[in-house]
């Protein structure tokens, strides 16, 4: 019996994905906790590239039943693709593919409300993906939301319509310029829902804690980054639900005391997806080539990832808030070809280096300290072995686990799940 977490450590982008599915033969179920369509989790192998965005990393496996817990949003459209672009590969969707009856539903007026809201804010915009989950997260905590197990109902329309309503009254407040055809959306919509209905439905909680009871164990995988959950993250340009490992225990329903081991991914360098406080941002030659050769742009929106040093002062505030134990290093073939590596070790604020995350990182309030490493020129992304990996990578290693006092347990040369060294 066993729950273990996989968190991102960043901003989203570290490469979850991919190590779900390298560590999914060991679990007998991998459990998405939170967050929306927004995710694109990227899986590699046998010369194909996957993007899968609501549906857990582990569904490639056929040893691992899947769910998606309480504390994910849902668009069913979004969903529908999803599940249509896997059958090609003869996945047993319908049998290893189970879905909380309490995760809350996307609508289309949910789409809307996002787009006119961030049009609303001009220069001041939060940077969101206007895939309508923080609108959905709000009429969660508002208490307005449809939920999964709502669709088994037989006035679900009705409640559809109640809620959509409420949304096109809303999108007027904001007033601004919005060209939409809701009744091509609403009948895309059911359709989907309809598709939607022909997968299981559990009541999640009590699943997951019946299976803990029979001795099996979870994995329980999150989406986008420590540093853009709505509480501990760069707010308010974060996202909407709780990215860290306490998201895990609200989105599954899991007890605190049955979480044995909490892994956390960081990329060797840094990435920012949207607006706003980035201390060691590049925007030079070095971001631009760090930002070419880790083909850094998003699986889902496409949108270009802006690339700084890595930040330790941030690695080791998640580390903290996470609790987490085991640290995997993603992306160190990307580094390769650099003279000489900074890594961001303070902070100048208030006159002072301080080596914590304060209530503001705007660069009017902080100023990043840097070390330099030396860097190395080999190429890794043959390399099979910890031995293999050249000394300055090695010392590049040794020198973050030193500040951050958690072993790098996994280093990533290459997006292909084979090109993953265990230390």
């Amino acid at each position: 019996m066993t729950v273990d977490l996989l968190l991102g450590l960043q901003w989203g982008d570290e490469g979850k994905g991919k190590i779900v599915d390298v560590l999914t033969s060991k679990y007998d179920i991998i459990a998405r906790f939170q967050g929306g369509p927004n995710a694109g989790h990227t899986l590699e192998f046998d010369g194909i590239k996957h993007v899968l965005r609501t549906i857990p990393s582990g569904i490639f496996h056929t040893n691992s039943i899947n769910i998606i817990g309480n504390g994910v949003v849902i668009d069913p459209v979004v969903f529908d693709s999803e599940i249509k672009g896997l059958e090609k590969f003869n996945i047993d969707i319908y049998n290893r593919l189970l879905i909380s009856r309490k995760a809350h539903l996307i609508l289309p007026t949910h789409r809307l409300l996002d787009a006119a809201s961030e049009a609303s804010k001009g220069n001041s915009k939060i940077g969101s993906t206007l895939k309508g989950i923080g609108p959905t997260y709000m009429d969660k905590t508002g208490r307005n939301g449809l939920r999964v197990g709502d669709i088994e109902l037989a006035d679900f329309k009705e409640r559809y319509q109640a809620l959509a309503e409420k949304h096109i009254e809303m999108i007027k407040f904001y007033n601004v310029e919005l060209k939409y055809d809701l009744p091509a959306m609403e009948k895309e919509f059911f359709a989907s829902i309809e598709e939607l209905k022909k997968l299981q439905f559990i009541d999640s909680e009590a699943y997951l804690n019946k299976a803990l009871k029979e001795g099996k164990s979870i994995l329980a995988e999150g989406a986008q980054g420590s540093l853009l959950d709505i509480d501990f993250g760069t707010y308010p340009f974060v996202t909407s639900s709780n990215t860290t490992a306490a998201g895990a225990c609200t989105g599954l329903g899991i007890a605190p005391n049955k979480v044995k081991q909490v892994f956390g991914i960081f990329k060797a360098y840094t990435t920012r997806v949207g607006s706003r406080p980035f201390p060691t941002e590049l925007t030079n030659e070095i971001g631009a080539t760090m930002a070419k050769v880790g083909n850094e742009f998003g699986s889902v929106t496409g949108r270009a990832r802006r690339c700084g040093w890595l930040d330790l002062v941030a690695l080791k505030y998640a580390v903290q808030v996470n609790g987490v134990t085991e640290l995997y290093m993603m992306k160190g073939d990307v580094l390769s070809g650099f003279d000489t590596i900074e890594v961001c070790t303070g902070y100048e604020y208030k006159g002072e280096v301080i080596q914590h995350l304060p209530y503001n990182i705007e660069p009017e309030n902080v100023k990043p300290v840097f070390v330099q490493k030396k860097g190395w020129s080999q190429d890794l992304t043959n390399m099979t072995t910890y031995d293999e990996l050249p000394q300055e990578l090695k010392d590049y290693i040794a020198f973050i686990e030193q500040e951050v006092e958690v072993p790098i347990r996994i280093v990533s040369v290459g997006p292909d799940r084979k090109q993953t060294i265990v230390k």
